[in-house]
């Protein structure tokens, strides 16, 4: 019966951990720890387009590597957290996130700080989605 009751206790943890906050979601390393992601908001993509044009083409294009990986489906392959801290805080990311230092060895380049705020990050951000294709 003691067996039958510690069983128990052990499956029952393990459930309540599966199913808690634990998602093994990178969110990357910086300030911002959650994003809620709407409808597509077309006025902070033109924002973001705007700030992509000024701060972003020396290194990156959508469709084709560059100085930096291409842009075009970076939504879908990274959480929005990620993609945020990326661009705010490119130099800790590149020290001490796993994907990020792979990309530097591949790409050989580590991203520039642009000194790029959290709501402008947001209007890349936004911009990005709307090149994914986001409704």
């Amino acid at each position: 019966m003691k067996n039958f009751k510690m069983l128990t206790i052990i499956l029952l943890s393990l459930i309540i951990f599966a199913c808690g906050e634990s998602d093994n979601v990178d969110r990357g390393i910086g300030p911002i720890k959650k994003v809620e992601i709407g409808a597509l908001d077309k006025q902070l993509a033109e924002k973001g387009a705007e700030i992509f044009r000024e701060k972003c083409t020396a290194c990156h294009k959508y469709d084709e590597r560059y100085v930096g990986p291409p842009l075009r489906g970076v939504t879908e392959r990274r959480s929005p957290e990620f993609i945020m801290n990326m661009i705010i805080n490119p130099e800790e990311m590149a020290k001490k996130n796993p994907t990020v230092r792979a990309m530097l060895a591949e790409y050989m380049t580590q991203m520039t700080n642009q000194n790029i705020n959290e709501q402008d990050a947001r209007a890349l951000l936004e911009h990005l989605r709307d090149i994914d294709g986001a409704k």
